[in-house]
Order: C-alpha cells, then structure tokens, then sequence
C-alpha cells in the first residue's frame, strides 16, 4: 500500500506534517483523519484504521495538527478552533490535490472536532467519531490540576502520557465556550458513532448525547472492550471494517468495494501487523481473507495458519473434484464433505532420514449410492489437482519486485 508523505500550510502557516495512505488500486473516495488530543497521525489506532480503509479503497490523510508530532507551531499557542482550522486547511489541500474528503473521521479530542467542521466542508458525505467527548472542555479533566496556573500564568507544562506538554489559557478559554450542538444540527452527513462501554477516559455518556443532538441519517456501534486510545490491533481493525461497510452506503461505493487492486490471476498476501503475523490475503479483485498463526506461536489466531490454507486448498479440490465426476454421471450424490489433517513424518519409505509431509483425508459422501460408486468417488478424489500438485515436486521462482 503505498504511503506519500506530504506536508502543507496550517492555520497559522506552520507547516503540518501529513501521511496520505493511498489505495493499491481504484480511488473510491477520501477520508480525512483528525488524531486524538496531544497524539499524533502516528498513533496506532490511527496508523491501523488508515491502512484498513485504503486496503478498501479509501485514501486517509492522517496529520499531525499544529505543533505536535512532526508539525512546526507552538501547541501552547494553539486552541480547539485552530485544530478545527487546521482541518479545513488539510480538506483544501486534498481538494486542490483533485481528491476532496467524503468522509471524516475522529478518535477522541479530533472527533468533536471532526463535528465542528463537518458542516463547513462541501462534498462531505459521512462522518465518523471514535470515543469523541460531546463538550471539547471534557479534555480539561487530563489536567485540572493545573487549570489555575494557566489562568494566573498564562500557560503551564503538564505531563500527559509521558509528555511534558505546555497548555495555554486561550485553549483552556477556546474548548470551555465550544458547544457543538450547533454543528450537530447543521450538519448533512450521515453520523457513526463509534465508543466503548468502558471508556474510562470519555465516557459513554458523550457517545448517548453525541447521537441524541444528530439529525438522521445516524447509526451507533459499541467498541465493546477497547480502551480510549483503541490500542488492541483487533478493535482499530474493527473499526475500520464497520466504517469501510457503514460508510460504503453513504459514499455510494461499489457494495463489492473490498478488496482491490490485485489482478486477475493473482493471490497476493501483504502484511497487516508488522508486530505480529497476520496477513491479508486477496485473490485477484473479488476475494479477501485474513492468515495468521495461532496464540501458541506468536500470533492472533485470527486466520488460517499457512499450512491451513495448503490443507483447505486439498480440501476443497477434493470436494470439487468428486462433485463434478458424480454431477457428470447423474450419481445421487447429495453431499459432500472432506476433513484434511496436516501432519509431519518420517520419510522411512523413501530412503531419508528427514521427514516429509503428510496430509490425511476422511471423505464423508452422503446420498443413495451404491459400493461400487463409493469406492470410485474415492477413486476420483486421487485425481483433484491439487493432490496431484502435492505428490509432485513443484517449483517456486522467486523475485524481487
């Protein structure tokens, strides 16, 4: 998936820094992502989400907003209305780039801001908050000790997340006189909601008023166990499933949208989580499905094992195979089914002290057949391609792309 790093004029003139993550294939549309507040467009939730959605056809613009990550500006300088600013510069510079946003998205800070442009932007179709406060001043809890040295001073250094970071008081000023019921009833988009039970950092309550002060279209969808920063791989690419499928309506992509981009012919197997093993898997543009290993050896057991899909692969040759030959002979075959076990042996039989792969088959055949028809159906399983591509010895020719 090819990523274009990019950078562009903020509110202020600071020059933000962006990550555009671009479909392999066809463009469907545009989202434009705003990051949780004092993160970065590098947090993973966000990292997981975009790459997600491209993989569907969703380029994501992800920036870091006007002095965080590696943007230029003074955060201490900066206030919500200057995110939101910020925002509307990145929905112009993707504009000029021929590719303006459809779709907004939020997670947390970046998701009540992603509600107050949203009715300023033209083109925008859907918009989506993920653990969003519906007051911007709710942020003000991450510090609270600190709310009267801003106000004496000016400003004040606080650690959040590990991070000295400096609020100033026209940030406290700017989030405590926002109210986005305004924007809520304004805006045109379609809204997914999108939050956490046990949210201990945003409470589900924002979510309930969030989705109560929007106009229809609206739609609400629990995180379930996920924390505020949506940190567990598997929750961030669950959402970015739900949004790819909630959003697909509203944009008015392709209902077979995902996945794209690999040509006819072709199975190709890319990387999901560099942390651990899981694949994503497409055949040629019709097809996705996800390989992993299983939690005993490091992986997230959320698809098939390698030497699954080889043992699918046997299966289901198998179970064709014996299909077409009792269709072909009018055989009352009612149904078919094949258990494959994949196992390492001993390779006595063939002269080697090594050892050679084994699969095993049980075939259950059901219907009014006779033994001479059964025993040839067993017959006819030995002749499944694949079989026969395991018996042999098979080359593979490897390139660099």
């Amino acid at each position: 998936m090819p990523i274009e790093r990019l950078t562009f004029t903020g509110h202020s003139g600071a020059h933000l820094a962006a990550r555009l993550d671009l479909p392999d294939g066809p463009h469907l549309a545009t989202a434009l992502f705003a990051h949780c507040f004092t993160c970065s467009k590098d947090i993973p939730a966000a990292r997981r989400i975009s790459q997600r959605l491209a993989d569907q056809g969703i380029a994501v613009l992800r920036f870091d907003f006007t002095g965080l990550g590696h943007s230029q500006g003074e955060f201490a300088n900066t206030t919500f209305t200057s995110n939101v600013d910020d925002l509307k510069a990145a929905a112009n510079m993707l504009t000029k780039r021929g590719m303006p946003p459809s779709l907004l998205i939020g997670h947390s800070l970046g998701g009540a801001a992603i509600l107050k442009v949203a009715p300023t932007l033209e083109g925008v179709k859907a918009v989506v908050t993920l653990a969003a406060p519906f007051d911007p001043e709710h942020v003000t809890h991450n510090f609270s000790g600190a709310l009267k040295d801003i106000a004496t001073n000016g400003q004040a250094q606080v650690n959040l997340g590990g991070r000295p970071i400096t609020i100033g008081k026209a940030f406290v000023e700017d989030v405590s006189g926002t109210s986005l019921n305004d924007a809520l009833s304004a805006s045109k988009a379609a809204l997914l909601v999108m939050h956490a039970p046990r949210d201990e950092v945003v409470g589900i309550d924002n979510a309930t008023r969030i989705f109560t002060a929007a106009q229809h279209p609206k739609s609400f969808v629990t995180l379930d166990d996920a924390d505020h920063l949506i940190s567990d791989p598997d929750d961030a690419y669950h959402a970015a499933d739900v949004i790819a499928t909630w959003s697909s309506r509203y944009l008015k992509l392709p209902k077979a949208a995902p996945p794209i981009g690999t040509p006819e012919g072709i199975v190709r197997v890319r990387e999901a989580d560099p942390r651990g093993f899981l694949q994503d898997v497409y055949s040629g543009s019709d097809h996705h499905t996800l390989a992993d290993e299983p939690l005993a050896y490091g992986g997230t057991n959320r698809g098939m094992s390698p030497y699954g899909f080889l043992s699918a692969a046997l299966g289901a040759c198998t179970s064709m195979t014996i299909r077409m030959y009792a269709r072909r002979k009018g055989w009352p075959l009612t149904s078919v089914s094949v258990d494959v076990s994949h196992d390492k042996m001993h390779a006595q039989d063939s002269g080697t002290l090594g050892k050679i792969d084994g699969f095993k088959r049980i075939i259950s055949l059901v219907g009014d057949l006779d033994e001479t028809q059964r025993t040839r159906l067993l017959e006819i399983a030995d002749k499944c391609p694949v079989h026969k591509t395991l018996e042999r010895s098979s080359q593979v020719i490897t390139e660099l792309a």
